[in-house]
């Protein structure tokens, strides 16, 4: 059987429309790509499995099966894209460049996703002892559903995210959680400002709070990797008109997590400071409410993924890839909180979210190449991680 050239596996995936439709009511979603792929696991005898909670929101899982009791090993990679208006060119074609692949996912992810289909066939045709299973998932660019979904059916003794990383082993990243603070006050003419309760102005200390947080956040011990955690304010809304005492007044915040914190801690920590306000200050009334909470991620350095993947990119790129963390949250959280060890490697390039995208042919094929060299050291009898 001839090679697979994920590059050329790359083009045509380019060139369906995966546009996530909730970033933009043009978005085509996941439906033609995932029978796309589900398509072409089957032709390379992968058991395939199509997941769809949310109507026309597919996920892909395929399942090569091993020959016995070895590890099974997880590679996981999202099919949606961002939207394509302001694209420099046609975002659905592959331009090459030199080594240089345009278009729209080259990067994000779609290279990632070529090199795992490439690389599971690939270690397929000398039957690994234990299940590989790929993951294409829907809808990691808003709302994380696809790998949710998958998760509650299927799982592994470790995983790789084939996000891009620049070839490099990212062993962590930070979490977040998002709340929403409603502060209540009384609402009365601005002329007699005395007889209300101003939401607004109870708002003020709450920033005050929220910027001695922040300082102590980063005067308190760091991450090796990831530095320090955060809080922020992204949005705040109070009052109603220039001449009413403001009744409510409302304040959205962010909290990016060390590994170590969890969506309950920050919560209680908010809560705490919120509470002490409402101790010193009177008529201070409060809801917290959280929004969206991700947990961290933190790779055991030692496991047997990590050195197993860290050895076949050495070979494969001649020297040591480096380890770091990154500051943004990646769906690896929600597969290491499922329990299944974790860690990302992926493709070189650059453009994520912007106008003009680009990946690399060589790093999609060396990424393809770490991956079938990992693949059949993994898959045997061992422990797991």
């Amino acid at each position: 059987m001839p090679p697979i050239d994920p590059v050329n596996l790359l083009r045509q995936l380019v060139a369906i429309d995966s546009v996530n439709p909730d970033l933009t009511v043009s978005g085509a979603g996941e439906g033609a790509i995932a029978t796309f792929c589900a398509e072409w696991m089957t032709r390379h005898g992968f058991e395939v499995h199509r997941l769809e909670e949310t109507p026309g929101r597919p996920s892909v899982v395929g399942i090569l099966r091993g020959t016995g009791d070895g590890r099974s090993l997880m590679l996981n990679g999202h099919l949606d894209t961002v939207p394509v208006a302001g694209y420099s060119g046609n975002p659905f074609e592959l331009v090459e460049r030199g080594d240089q692949l345009h278009g729209r996912g080259t990067f994000d992810m779609l290279g990632g996703v070529a090199a795992i289909l490439a690389a599971t066939a690939t270690a397929g045709r000398n039957r690994p002892a234990g299940d590989v299973l790929v993951t294409l998932v829907a809808d990691e660019e808003f709302g994380s559903l696809g790998t949710e979904e998958v998760l509650r059916t299927f799982t592994a003794d470790a995983a790789i995210v084939a996000e891009p990383t620049n070839l490099q082993l990212v062993v962590a990243h930070r979490g977040f959680a998002w709340f929403e603070i409603v502060l209540t006050g009384v609402a009365a003419h601005g002329s007699m400002p005395e007889r209300g309760v101003d939401a607004i102005a109870h708002a003020t200390h709450v920033l005050r709070a929220l910027d001695c947080l922040a300082g102590r956040l980063s005067a308190g011990p760091g991450h090796p990797l990831l530095g320090h955690s955060t809080v922020r304010v992204s949005k705040i809304h109070g009052g109603t008109d220039e001449a009413t005492v403001a009744d409510e007044c409302r304040i959205s915040v962010e909290r990016r997590m060390l590994p170590g914190e969890s969506p309950d801690s920050v919560e209680q920590e908010l809560h705490l400071l919120l509470s002490e306000l409402a101790a010193m200050i009177p008529d201070f009334t409060f809801t917290l409410r959280r929004q969206v909470a991700r947990a961290a991620l933190q790779a055991d350095p030692e496991a047997p993924l990590v050195r197993i993947l860290e050895e076949h990119a050495t070979q494969i790129l001649g020297v040591a890839p480096g380890r770091r963390g990154e500051p943004f949250w990646t769906d690896a959280g929600l597969i290491a909180a499922a329990g299944i060890p974790c860690l990302l490697l992926g493709v070189d390039g650059a453009g994520a979210h912007e106008a003009d995208e680009w990946t690399t042919g060589s790093s999609v094929r060396a990424l393809t190449k770490i991956l079938v060299g990992t693949i059949q050291d993994f898959c045997i009898a061992g422990p797991a991680g």
